[in-house]
Protein backbone atom coordinates (compact mmCIF):
# COMPACT_ATOMS: atom_id res chain seq x y z
CA UNK A 1 0.00 0.00 0.00
CA UNK A 2 1.44 3.37 -1.02
CA UNK A 3 1.57 6.45 1.21
CA UNK A 4 -1.47 8.08 -0.38
CA UNK A 5 -3.62 5.01 0.22
CA UNK A 6 -2.40 4.75 3.81
CA UNK A 7 -3.34 8.37 4.43
CA UNK A 8 -6.83 7.81 3.05
CA UNK A 9 -7.23 4.73 5.24
CA UNK A 10 -6.18 6.79 8.27
CA UNK A 11 -8.77 9.46 7.44
CA UNK A 12 -11.48 6.85 6.96
CA UNK A 13 -10.64 5.19 10.26
CA UNK A 14 -12.19 7.94 12.39
CA UNK A 15 -14.52 8.98 9.60
CA UNK A 16 -14.68 12.60 10.76
CA UNK A 17 -12.65 15.43 9.22
CA UNK A 18 -12.87 18.61 11.34
CA UNK A 19 -12.64 21.71 9.14
CA UNK A 20 -10.69 24.35 11.04
CA UNK A 21 -11.62 27.77 9.64
CA UNK A 22 -10.78 30.38 12.26
CA UNK A 23 -9.62 34.02 12.38
CA UNK A 24 -6.76 33.04 14.70
CA UNK A 25 -4.78 29.79 14.84
CA UNK A 26 -2.67 30.73 17.84
CA UNK A 27 -4.01 27.70 19.74
CA UNK A 28 -3.71 25.31 16.82
CA UNK A 29 -1.60 22.73 18.67
CA UNK A 30 -3.97 22.45 21.63
CA UNK A 31 -6.93 22.50 19.26
CA UNK A 32 -5.56 19.62 17.18
CA UNK A 33 -4.69 17.59 20.26
CA UNK A 34 -8.20 18.09 21.65
CA UNK A 35 -9.74 16.85 18.40
CA UNK A 36 -7.46 13.82 18.24
CA UNK A 37 -8.23 13.03 21.88
CA UNK A 38 -11.85 12.79 20.78
CA UNK A 39 -11.04 10.02 18.32
CA UNK A 40 -10.81 11.86 15.00
CA UNK A 41 -7.97 10.74 12.77
CA UNK A 42 -7.71 13.77 10.49
CA UNK A 43 -7.62 17.54 10.84
CA UNK A 44 -8.12 19.99 7.98
CA UNK A 45 -6.79 23.52 8.28
CA UNK A 46 -7.94 25.99 5.63
CA UNK A 47 -6.10 28.45 3.46
CA UNK A 48 -8.71 31.05 4.40
CA UNK A 49 -7.50 31.04 8.03
CA UNK A 50 -4.73 33.59 8.69
CA UNK A 51 -1.46 31.87 9.53
CA UNK A 52 -2.60 28.50 8.19
CA UNK A 53 0.74 27.75 6.52
CA UNK A 54 2.68 28.47 9.69
CA UNK A 55 0.23 26.44 11.78
CA UNK A 56 0.61 23.52 9.38
CA UNK A 57 4.35 23.32 9.97
CA UNK A 58 3.94 23.75 13.72
CA UNK A 59 1.42 20.93 13.96
CA UNK A 60 3.65 18.58 11.99
CA UNK A 61 6.41 19.25 14.53
CA UNK A 62 4.42 19.37 17.76
CA UNK A 63 1.70 16.72 17.33
CA UNK A 64 3.30 13.25 17.22
CA UNK A 65 0.26 11.51 15.69
CA UNK A 66 0.80 13.35 12.41
CA UNK A 67 4.38 12.07 12.20
CA UNK A 68 3.58 8.47 13.15
CA UNK A 69 0.72 8.13 10.71
CA UNK A 70 -1.92 7.68 13.41
CA UNK A 71 -3.59 10.85 12.14
CA UNK A 72 -3.44 12.93 8.97
CA UNK A 73 -3.08 16.70 8.64
CA UNK A 74 -4.52 18.40 5.60
CA UNK A 75 -5.01 21.80 4.03
CA UNK A 76 -8.38 22.90 2.69
CA UNK A 77 -9.74 25.77 0.58
CA UNK A 78 -7.05 24.98 -1.99
CA UNK A 79 -8.16 26.57 -5.26
CA UNK A 80 -5.30 25.96 -7.68
CA UNK A 81 -2.02 24.20 -8.29
CA UNK A 82 0.06 27.01 -6.79
CA UNK A 83 -1.84 26.77 -3.52
CA UNK A 84 -1.52 22.99 -3.57
CA UNK A 85 2.24 23.30 -4.05
CA UNK A 86 2.48 25.63 -1.04
CA UNK A 87 0.34 23.33 1.10
CA UNK A 88 2.31 20.20 0.28
CA UNK A 89 5.61 22.01 0.67
CA UNK A 90 4.41 23.15 4.09
CA UNK A 91 3.65 19.61 5.20
CA UNK A 92 0.06 18.91 4.20
CA UNK A 93 -0.61 15.17 4.11
CA UNK A 94 -3.82 15.61 2.13
CA UNK A 95 -5.39 18.44 0.15
CA UNK A 96 -9.04 19.51 0.09
CA UNK A 97 -10.71 21.92 -2.33
CA UNK A 98 -14.20 23.43 -2.50
CA UNK A 99 -14.23 23.14 -6.29
CA UNK A 100 -12.87 20.91 -9.03
CA UNK A 101 -9.66 22.13 -10.65
CA UNK A 102 -8.13 19.35 -12.76
CA UNK A 103 -4.52 20.70 -12.76
CA UNK A 104 -4.63 20.78 -8.96
CA UNK A 105 -5.89 17.20 -8.79
CA UNK A 106 -3.24 15.98 -11.22
CA UNK A 107 -0.45 17.76 -9.34
CA UNK A 108 -1.46 16.16 -6.04
CA UNK A 109 -1.60 12.75 -7.71
CA UNK A 110 1.90 13.31 -9.08
CA UNK A 111 3.08 14.13 -5.56
CA UNK A 112 1.36 11.02 -4.16
CA UNK A 113 -0.73 13.22 -1.85
CA UNK A 114 -4.44 12.35 -1.62
CA UNK A 115 -6.68 15.11 -2.90
CA UNK A 116 -10.36 15.69 -2.17
CA UNK A 117 -11.77 18.12 -4.72
CA UNK A 118 -15.23 19.59 -4.30
CA UNK A 119 -18.02 18.60 -6.65
CA UNK A 120 -21.80 18.90 -6.73
CA UNK A 121 -23.29 17.06 -9.70
CA UNK A 122 -22.80 13.40 -10.69
CA UNK A 123 -20.83 14.51 -13.74
CA UNK A 124 -18.49 16.68 -11.65
CA UNK A 125 -18.07 13.89 -9.10
CA UNK A 126 -17.18 11.28 -11.72
CA UNK A 127 -14.87 13.73 -13.51
CA UNK A 128 -13.02 14.38 -10.26
CA UNK A 129 -12.71 10.66 -9.60
CA UNK A 130 -11.37 9.91 -13.09
CA UNK A 131 -8.81 12.71 -12.68
CA UNK A 132 -7.41 10.95 -9.61
CA UNK A 133 -9.35 12.18 -6.58
CA UNK A 134 -8.80 9.96 -3.55
CA UNK A 135 -12.16 11.04 -2.14
CA UNK A 136 -14.65 13.46 -3.67
CA UNK A 137 -15.90 16.19 -1.35
CA UNK A 138 -19.59 16.72 -2.09
CA UNK A 139 -20.16 20.39 -1.34
CA UNK A 140 -22.34 22.00 -0.18
CA UNK A 141 -23.94 18.81 1.12
CA UNK A 142 -26.59 20.71 3.06
CA UNK A 143 -28.32 21.48 -0.24
CA UNK A 144 -28.44 17.79 -1.20
CA UNK A 145 -28.94 15.63 1.88
CA UNK A 146 -28.06 11.98 2.59
CA UNK A 147 -30.48 10.56 0.01
CA UNK A 148 -28.41 12.21 -2.74
CA UNK A 149 -25.43 10.04 -1.79
CA UNK A 150 -27.47 6.87 -2.03
CA UNK A 151 -28.81 7.94 -5.42
CA UNK A 152 -25.35 8.76 -6.81
CA UNK A 153 -23.68 5.62 -5.47
CA UNK A 154 -26.32 3.30 -6.93
CA UNK A 155 -24.95 3.63 -10.49
CA UNK A 156 -21.45 4.73 -9.36
CA UNK A 157 -20.56 2.39 -6.46
CA UNK A 158 -16.81 2.78 -7.00
CA UNK A 159 -16.82 6.36 -5.69
CA UNK A 160 -15.59 7.51 -2.29
CA UNK A 161 -17.67 10.49 -1.16
CA UNK A 162 -17.40 12.88 1.78
CA UNK A 163 -20.15 15.42 2.52
CA UNK A 164 -19.10 18.85 3.75
CA UNK A 165 -21.30 21.83 4.52
CA UNK A 166 -24.28 21.43 6.80
CA UNK A 167 -23.07 18.25 8.49
CA UNK A 168 -24.07 18.04 12.16
CA UNK A 169 -24.68 15.42 14.81
CA UNK A 170 -28.26 15.07 13.64
CA UNK A 171 -27.30 13.89 10.14
CA UNK A 172 -23.67 12.65 10.22
CA UNK A 173 -24.79 9.06 10.71
CA UNK A 174 -27.38 9.38 7.95
CA UNK A 175 -24.70 10.42 5.45
CA UNK A 176 -22.57 7.42 6.41
CA UNK A 177 -25.52 5.03 6.14
CA UNK A 178 -26.13 6.49 2.69
CA UNK A 179 -22.58 5.55 1.65
CA UNK A 180 -20.23 8.36 2.67
CA UNK A 181 -16.75 7.14 3.70
CA UNK A 182 -16.27 10.12 6.04
CA UNK A 183 -17.90 13.43 6.91
CA UNK A 184 -16.36 16.90 6.84
CA UNK A 185 -17.56 18.94 9.81
CA UNK A 186 -17.04 22.64 10.39
CA UNK A 187 -18.70 24.85 12.98
CA UNK A 188 -20.84 22.05 14.41
CA UNK A 189 -17.59 20.61 15.81
CA UNK A 190 -14.96 23.36 15.77
CA UNK A 191 -17.02 25.96 17.59
CA UNK A 192 -15.42 29.39 17.67
CA UNK A 193 -16.58 30.10 21.22
CA UNK A 194 -14.96 26.92 22.56
CA UNK A 195 -11.72 27.73 20.75
CA UNK A 196 -11.75 31.34 21.99
CA UNK A 197 -12.34 30.13 25.54
CA UNK A 198 -9.78 27.33 25.10
CA UNK A 199 -12.46 24.91 26.21
CA UNK A 200 -10.63 21.87 24.90
CA UNK A 201 -12.67 19.46 27.01
CA UNK A 202 -15.89 20.51 25.26
CA UNK A 203 -14.19 20.18 21.88
CA UNK A 204 -12.92 16.69 22.72
CA UNK A 205 -16.35 15.57 23.88
CA UNK A 206 -18.01 16.91 20.74
CA UNK A 207 -15.45 15.08 18.61
CA UNK A 208 -16.27 11.88 20.51
CA UNK A 209 -19.95 12.36 19.71
CA UNK A 210 -19.27 12.70 15.99
CA UNK A 211 -16.92 9.71 15.88
CA UNK A 212 -19.48 7.66 17.80
CA UNK A 213 -22.24 8.68 15.38
CA UNK A 214 -20.14 7.55 12.43
CA UNK A 215 -19.19 4.30 14.16
CA UNK A 216 -22.79 3.49 15.01
CA UNK A 217 -23.88 4.15 11.42
CA UNK A 218 -21.15 1.86 10.10
CA UNK A 219 -22.18 -0.92 12.46
CA UNK A 220 -25.78 -0.60 11.38
CA UNK A 221 -27.07 0.52 14.75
Amino acid sequence: MDLSSKTVRTIEQGGVVPVVRLPDLAGAVDLAKALLDGGVTAVELTMTSPGAQEALGLLRKRVPAFATGDAALGMGSVLNRKMAEAAIRGGAQFVVAPTLDIPTVRYCVEQNVPVMPGAFTPTEIQTAWKAGAAVVKVFPATKLGPSYFKDVLAPLPHLKLMPTGGVGLENAGEFVRAGAVAVGVGSALVRKDWVAERNWEALTEQARRFVAAVGEARSGS
